[in-house]
């Protein structure tokens, strides 16, 4: 069959996608077509896409999806006609259908339509994996994070209020601070008009934190050291404004035995599993209200030049959905 499908030749700018008419084969043992409703658009695409995290050329674009299943393989028990999303695997998800290995399915349960699917599997697994698993946060303890009016910012917010986390959003302004206030943090520093290491010092009585958990990379690299208290873990898990210098172990020492880590989500799920688990996590705080996904932007697929230059300017809060 034919779909519209998003095509890289060559890393680079935003303009280097072309949206093409590609041949998505019948899938073979093992797969599922999956028909998307609605596409999940994440910062890591933009990393694929400049070839900051480079990947085989030609390519696709875009890990994240949600739809229905159109057709299956030899020895597959999913069904035609099943609601299924996905986040993670070869870049492709910016296309009208494709195929997806039909063991990273998970279902889409009741209660969850797919577009809510889409915006929530990356950035809410992120932020399971992240607040749960990664580190060791109980209720009552302090942490910061990054960007708390983006995708997963949000996210997080929310997860952090269910938990009892005492989380301290950073965002730029009065409007996304705001937006951060109302989706859970009980903290939220203005970084064009705050210092961020004297709040901290300020909100934690001079204690500083045991986590900061740090999506923007380059920009608040020394930043983020110098709001850890003694023994404090450096989450780095984004590098939107270029990569993390390189981490000495000395200074990891000289600053009070700190730990520092590079997590990703794809290492937290890696077994079918551990992504069902953590899915599952996902979407049951969503049916219970207790993390509901901001959808801050929609786009159509032929937008996709459009999206990438608007996240990467800094133009977007929550997450984007882009419609096929």
């Amino acid at each position: 069959m034919n779909a519209q499908a998003i095509r890289i030749t060559a890393p680079g700018g935003p303009e280097v996608m072309v949206l093409q008419t590609v041949d998505v084969p019948a899938p073979g043992p093992g797969q599922v077509l999956v028909r998307h409703h609605a596409i999940g658009v994440n910062y890591i695409d933009t990393y694929h896409r400049s070839g900051l995290y480079p990947l085989p050329l030609p390519m696709g674009c875009g890990t994240e999806g949600a739809g229905v299943v159109e057709a299956v393989g030899p020895d597959v028990t999913w069904k035609v006609g099943d609601r299924v999303a996905y986040a993670g695997g070869e870049p492709g998800s910016y296309a009208e259908a494709r195929l997806f290995p039909a063991a990273r399915l998970v279902a889409i349960p009741n209660g969850v339509t797919d577009e809510m699917a889409a915006a929530s599997m990356l950035k809410g697994m992120t932020t399971e994996y992240l607040l749960d698993r990664c580190v060791h946060l109980k209720a009552g303890d302090h942490a910061l994070m990054y960007a708390a009016a983006g995708g997963v910012g949000l996210f997080a917010g929310q997860w952090a209020k269910h938990r009892g986390i005492n989380l301290i959003g950073v965002a730029a302004g009065a409007e996304k601070c705001a937006l951060a206030r109302r989706f859970g943090y009980a903290h939220v520093i203005d970084r064009t008009k705050e210092d961020i290491v004297a709040r901290v010092r300020e909100i934690t009585g001079g204690a500083m934190l045991p986590v900061v958990f740090d999506g923007v990379g380059k920009a608040t690299f020394t930043t983020t050291f110098d709001c850890l208290a003694p023994r404090g873990m450096f989450v780095s898990f984004g590098s939107s404004t270029g990569t993390v210098p390189p981490v000495e172990a000395g200074e990891l020492a000289r600053r009070g035995s700190l730990y520092f880590t590079r997590p990703s989500l794809f290492n937290y799920v890696t077994t079918t599993a551990e992504l069902q688990e953590s899915a599952g996590k996902l979407f049951g705080l969503i049916a219970s209200g207790a993390v509901v996904p901001q959808i801050g932007h929609r786009y159509k697929l032929s937008e996709a030049v459009q999206v990438h230059q608007d996240l990467e300017a800094g133009r977007t809060s929550g997450s984007i959905v882009m419609g096929v």
